[in-house]
């Protein structure tokens, strides 16, 4: 069983930014990435950007490509999202999520999910 607990969001100003952190326990080498993703109120989750254990290989939605930035750090088993240049369209409970395949954007191909937490960027 994999735990993800995410932490760092709050409420920053348009043009800010924000470092989101999500640290997994009980990971296994099963879970070979881990991505994040974003709900605002009355839309659908959404990808935002996902990187892999072993190389490090990011991918990113277009929407935040070149604002957010996502690394991780493997002695700790954590995973973060630098989000730079926030805009007030980025506002969302953003969710850590794990899975065994690299390179994926669906809901669906992600195992274990953290509880999310709120980022809200004001005008």
């Amino acid at each position: 069983q994999v735990q993800l607990v995410e932490s760092g969001g709050g409420l920053v100003q348009t043009g800010g930014s924000l470092r989101l952190s999500c640290t997994a326990s009980g990971r296994t080498f099963t879970e070979n990435a881990m991505g994040w993703f974003r709900q605002a109120p009355g839309k659908e989750r959404e990808f935002v950007a996902g990187i892999s254990w072993s190389f490090g290989r990011t991918i990113y939605a277009d929407s935040v490509k070149g604002r957010f930035t996502i690394s991780r750090d493997i002695a700790k088993n954590t995973v973060y999202l630098q989000m730079n240049s926030l805009k007030p369209e980025d506002t969302a409970v953003y969710y850590c999520a794990a899975s065994a395949m690299i390179g994926r954007r669906g809901l669906r191909d992600y195992n274990y999910w953290g509880q999310g937490t709120q980022v809200t960027v004001s005008s």
